[in-house]
């Protein structure tokens, strides 16, 4: 986020007279794009229930009616519970506070049982079961049950949201596992993503291995990693799928062996059908493998070949 710029009078002074509203936004918007519970301080917007208080007092302090109050909170009855987050007004930023039951979510307007389920990690299928619905209809104000003490052990999952250019290759490679095995645990029937899209990267049922995989330090670099494997930079780079030369800790390398990858270098007249042919495998295993998006080949590139 950029508020403007200190060597700006003008900036500096809006900067230091709404700092701590500036501050207040980042910490409300991290906190709604990792799905966390989020109090957010009392004044304007917000209010936090405290101990005596009643619909009735708090809205007719911040100038609303109770029914007011109650339809921008999307709440059925008048009931109240100590540190409960109120809106008290319906163009407030979107409330991101976790219910006061955290097996429970409170519908609001513009929900849609896809968007609820994506965001609790579940299919709607399983939505749907968990709180006895026969249909997709919603009800502002609704509450639906999102995990329960029985439910599988999905404390043990670890899913990755889709982001555009991601491919089932570079996502399979992040998290040190083949496309086969990254396909397999999400039951995909082909190479197809969409933005958005919620994949099971770990399981409690799953044994990743990752025998082939290093993960970067500090201080290390493209070129110390490759000759600690007796490998070239641009091998490293091909099987990685990197266009850069930048790394960042933790992130988790394909280190190329005899045993999982040969190198095959393009020469005039190659195709991807007859590339594959020769090496046994399809033409979408081929592209997939080297995050092509086309049938496109140039002369002197270097393919991976399992």
């Amino acid at each position: 986020m950029e508020y403007g710029f200190l060597d700006n009078a003008n900036d500096a002074a809006k900067l230091k007279a709404n700092y701590k509203d500036y501050a207040e936004a980042v910490v409300r918007a991290v906190a709604e794009y990792k799905g966390i519970k989020y109090v957010p301080v009392s004044g304007r917007d917000y209010y936090v229930v405290k101990s005596g208080d009643t619909l009735w007092t708090i809205a007719k302090n911040n100038g609303l009616t109770v029914d007011e109050l109650k339809k921008i909170n999307g709440l059925t009855n008048n009931s109240l519970s100590i540190g409960q987050v109120l809106k008290l007004s319906s163009a407030s930023t979107p409330d991101v506070s976790v219910p006061t039951d955290e097996n429970y979510y409170t519908v609001k307007s513009g929900d849609t049982l896809y968007a609820i389920a994506n965001k609790y990690n579940m299919s709607v299928d399983e939505l749907k079961k968990l709180n006895n619905l026969t249909s997709n209809v919603l009800s502002i104000g609704q509450k639906l049950k999102v995990s329960s003490s029985t439910a599988s052990d999905t404390t043990s999952n670890e899913y990755y949201t889709v982001k555009s250019g991601d491919t089932l290759y570079s996502i399979a490679s992040k998290y040190g596992m083949s496309v086969d095995e990254l396909k397999k645990l999400n039951n995909l029937t082909s190479n197809v993503i969409s933005i958005g899209q919620k994949l099971l990267v770990s399981s409690a049922n799953n044994d990743m291995s990752s025998d082939n995989m290093y993960t970067v330090k500090s201080g290390d670099t493209l070129y110390g990693i490759a000759s600690k494997y007796d490998i070239t930079v641009d091998v490293l780079k091909n099987a990685n799928n990197l266009t850069s030369n930048t790394l960042s800790i933790g992130q988790k390398l394909i280190i190329p062996t005899n045993t999982s990858y040969n190198t095959y270098t393009v020469v005039a007249g190659d195709t991807l059908y007859g590339i594959a042919q020769k090496f046994g495998i399809s033409v979408d295993s081929l592209k997939s493998l080297n995050n092509l998006s086309s049938n496109i080949l140039t002369i002197g590139q270097k393919l991976l070949i399992p």
